[in-house]
């Protein structure tokens, strides 16, 4: 679908709590300057006795719609007029789209799962899977992983209710491989998947910024070389589960590839035009940098496509 905006639409921006640490802004407001585009970008921090009204806010004549970040992907939902495609399966909104009077939800998390694993030569069929979390992002996992034929996924969750739920939610849609559910607190049973996993996917916000000496991981679980992890968290870049990993011999995947791809769709949804991809990166990559006090990185153009 693409959007049919009034010209009169030139704003955008990000639903969470807390919001402060994203670098969507600079990423989608260079993506708006290099296509000479009088839009802007901003960050939305809503708490979550908010949400309503700020998606009432959505309703204005300026918003072209809004990414929603953790922890709202589920609770923007009852406040939307439509709920479509995989969002609707997911159960999970990571951007909004002003269409005429109506807010439809989307899933572009989705998207960006599938770009990462795409800049990143990750082909998931056939494999056995453990993800940890039972949240939006997991949701959006589950359903990506699904579609890529993989032969089974473990749901892993502090509050295991939450994993049996997500598992039960999704399984008449994910058809084709095994999907159970368990508990984080069952170290036995964690330990035992993730040396027998070919993928290991963090869904959670731990370790992300700025507690970013936590992992999703207790430290007795060891990750063994030969296992792809794939944080979903992109600030820091490299979190701790990432180079503890690293260190072991796995193949790590940050969560900033998925940012840029879900960026890519969602900027699609809002403008009808396609964004400058390289330069969405090089503004994502600058900007997180410079959140850490490092270096500016200067980015070389990867071969890789949307999927």
């Amino acid at each position: 679908m693409i959007n049919k905006q009034s010209r009169d639409r030139c704003r955008a921006g990000i639903i969470g709590w807390p919001v402060a640490h994203s670098v969507s802004p600079a990423m989608h407001n260079a993506a708006f300057e290099a296509l000479g585009m009088d839009w802007r970008y901003e960050l939305l921090p809503t708490p979550p006795d908010a949400v309503e009204k700020r998606i009432a806010e959505l309703r204005g004549p300026k918003f072209a719609g809004a990414n929603v970040t953790i922890p709202h992907k589920q609770a923007v939902i009852p406040f939307l007029d439509e709920v479509v495609d995989a969002a609707d399966v997911v159960g999970a909104v990571n951007t909004i789209v002003a269409d005429g009077d109506a807010l439809i939800g989307y899933n572009t998390d989705i998207a960006g799962i599938h770009w990462a694993f795409a800049q990143n030569h990750v082909a998931p069929a056939g494999w056995n899977v453990v993800v940890l979390g039972a949240g939006g992002a997991a949701r959006a996992a589950l359903y990506a992983l699904g579609s890529v034929g993989v032969a089974h996924i473990t749901v892993f969750n502090r509050t295991p209710e939450r994993a049996l739920n997500l598992v039960a939610d999704l399984r008449s849609y994910l058809n084709g491989f095994e999907l159970t559910a368990a508990s984080l607190a069952d170290v036995g049973r964690l330990q035992g998947a993730v040396a027998r996993a070919d993928l290991l996917v963090n869904a959670t916000s731990v370790g992300m910024h700025p507690d970013i000496s936590a992992s999703p991981l207790p430290d007795e679980v060891e990750v063994p070389a030969g296992v792809v992890v794939f944080d979903m968290v992109y600030n820091p870049q490299r979190t701790h589960l990432l180079q503890k990993a690293a260190l072991n011999g796995a193949r790590t995947v940050g969560g900033l590839d998925m940012l840029v791809g879900q960026g890519i769709e969602a900027f699609k949804l809002w403008t009808g035009r396609i964004p400058p991809v390289d330069l969405m990166q090089q503004a994502a990559l600058a900007a997180l940098a410079t959140s850490q006090g490092l270096e500016i990185p200067v980015c070389v153009p990867r071969t890789g496509r949307p999927v």
